[in-house]
């Protein structure tokens, strides 16, 4: 039952945050963004709500979260490392720290 509530809450929040933005233009990624800094992530309650009000299918929501790698589907750890891998960032040794 806990569970049931804690997600009504997230649907919730997130109506709230999509009625703020919703006339912007393109507002999802302002959503999601918004969304992230609410709850640490973009909850997996979201996105079905997400995709109604924007009237998108879920599949477009859900392939914006995981395409952009700074959309996290879960609460962060307490420390988040990032470590650059693109061509530039290897060239002046990002390999070596990898290791």
């Amino acid at each position: 039952m806990a569970m049931q509530a804690a997600s009504t809450e997230i649907e919730q929040r997130t109506a709230e945050v999509i009625a703020g933005l919703k006339d912007l233009e393109g507002p999802l990624l302002p959503i999601l963004h918004d969304l992230q800094q609410e709850f640490g992530y973009v909850p997996r309650e979201s996105l079905p709500v997400i995709a109604q009000e924007l009237n998108l299918s879920r599949a477009e929501v859900y392939g914006v979260v995981s395409f952009y790698h700074d959309y996290r589907k879960a609460p962060a750890g307490r420390h988040v490392l990032k470590l650059c891998q693109a061509e530039a960032c290897q060239s002046v040794g990002s390999d070596g720290v990898a290791s």
